[in-house]
């Protein structure tokens, strides 16, 4: 088990759940309370959360990212930085929404849609009044409405109607440019936890916080005690209640159900001949509907296409297989390039995050009326158990570097819980 300290069952920190938010949290404490003994506990068999990386069989020196793959806002982002420390490379290249290269063309419809968009937008940023959902915005009868959904679907991971104008307006990743890290982002995470004491498949079934001192954490492997508990789990975990706290936390249930997961699959396929498509080119698979793809082409130069699909439509492709969610790529690459270029395709990977155990979903996206459940979902409950994660974030939700603030200023309070209470 990576890192784990081989200790028994009491420690004056347990971290539950092996993610970004976890991660930074243990690094930190580590780094200001060398002195506490901090366990970080994961259901699953690897760590990483929402960030995993995967090598492409046959290509030692190729890695794909299922999970999250962008440094947004990459130069206040930490992780850019950490990744320096732990020996990896940052990628500058310019995103495709930085000024990287796109296939559209330049013409007439191009000029139309951006300026569609860019009105959407707009509107969004200059509403006024009550929080409402991102639907509302759009003008009736607009005829780039499909590709405005489709770029909101991407954004939230969830369809227009469901997510909050007030949440939009509240997102605020840094000042770009938005950067890629060639070993993986997932591979720097897990790499940045490595030093910490860590056991995995432990599933967390209840927490007992009834007595003064230590807590009570029962697990799939036994029970565990702890003076201070971190929960860092996704929001879908919370709602569906696959952790019980004792007594009840009936709020933060509630704030997790307001917050959900969006869902974001990604779909890697291999090229058989590389030159067939050109490199690290970014399309859209249509821009007349909201349901469809948006492709990287060659990302690094690697043989692969990256698929990428949002919302209901990932939920559709997820449900119905690889070969479902590989038919859907196809056709929507031979639109574009010719029938012939079927035949250089084969799938490669492909995620399947609201099945992923312990998991269910992409990132958070907020009901209208629900952003400030952001703050109701972060506070710390009776000075011992305190929360963090990417949906804790007020501003960087949905980012791996939001995670990975809240997981640090959890960490700080814990450290301050302790020294009111040695």
């Amino acid at each position: 088990m990576p890192g784990d300290n081989g200790k028994g069952a009491d420690e004056d920190v347990v971290i539950i759940g092996a993610g970004a938010a976890g991660i930074a949290a243990a690094r930190r404490l580590q780094a200001i309370r060398p002195d506490l003994s901090i366990l970080l506990i994961e259901a699953g068999n690897r760590l990483g959360g929402r960030a995993w990386t995967v090598g492409l069989p046959g290509a030692d020196n190729v890695r794909l990212d299922l999970g999250c793959g962008w440094l947004h806002g990459a130069r206040t982002n930490a992780w850019t930085e950490i990744a320096g420390e732990v020996g990896l490379t940052v990628d500058r290249t310019p995103a495709p929404w930085n000024g990287g290269r796109q296939l559209e063309r330049d013409d007439a419809d191009v000029r139309a849609s951006q300026e569609a968009i860019g009105a959407y937008f707009e509107r969004l940023e200059s509403h006024e009044g009550g929080d409402t959902d991102l639907a509302a915005k759009l003008e009736h009868g607009n005829p780039w409405n499909g590709h405005i959904r489709a770029i909101g679907t991407y954004i939230t991971g969830a369809e227009l109607e469901r997510s909050s104008v007030a949440d939009y307006n509240r997102y605020d990743p840094g000042p770009g440019p938005d950067w890629r890290v060639r070993e993986g982002y997932g591979t720097l995470i897990s790499r940045y936890g490595s030093p910490v004491p860590a056991r995995l498949g432990v599933e967390v079934t209840r927490i007992d916080y009834r007595h003064a001192g230590r807590i009570g954490i029962e697990t799939n492997q036994g029970t565990l005690s702890a003076r201070a508990v971190l929960v860092t789990v996704s929001t879908n975990v919370l709602a569906a209640g696959r952790i019980a706290f004792d007594p009840p936390l009936p709020g933060k249930a509630e704030a997790a159900a307001r917050l959900p997961l969006g869902l974001a699959d990604k779909l890697f396929l291999r090229l058989a001949n590389p030159e067939a498509l050109p490199a690290d080119t970014h399309m859209l698979g249509s821009t007349s509907r909201g349901e469809t793809g948006t492709y990287q082409l060659r990302p690094f130069g690697a043989p692969v296409v990256e698929a990428y699909f949002a919302g209901d439509l990932a939920r559709d492709l997820e449900r119905e297989g690889r070969e479902a969610a590989f038919s859907f790529a196809a056709d929507e690459l031979a639109a574009h390039f010719g029938a012939d270029i079927r035949k250089e395709l084969s799938v490669a990977a492909i995620s399947a995050w609201a099945a992923a155990p312990h998991i269910g979903g992409s990132y958070s996206y907020a009901e209208p009326g629900a952003s400030d459940l952001r703050g109701e979902l972060a506070a710390p409950h009776d000075g011992r158990i305190f929360f963090a994660g990417e949906a804790c974030s007020r501003s960087r939700y949905s980012t791996a570097h939001g995670a990975y603030e809240t997981g640090v200023a959890a960490a700080d309070l814990i450290a301050g819980s302790f020294q009111q209470n040695p």
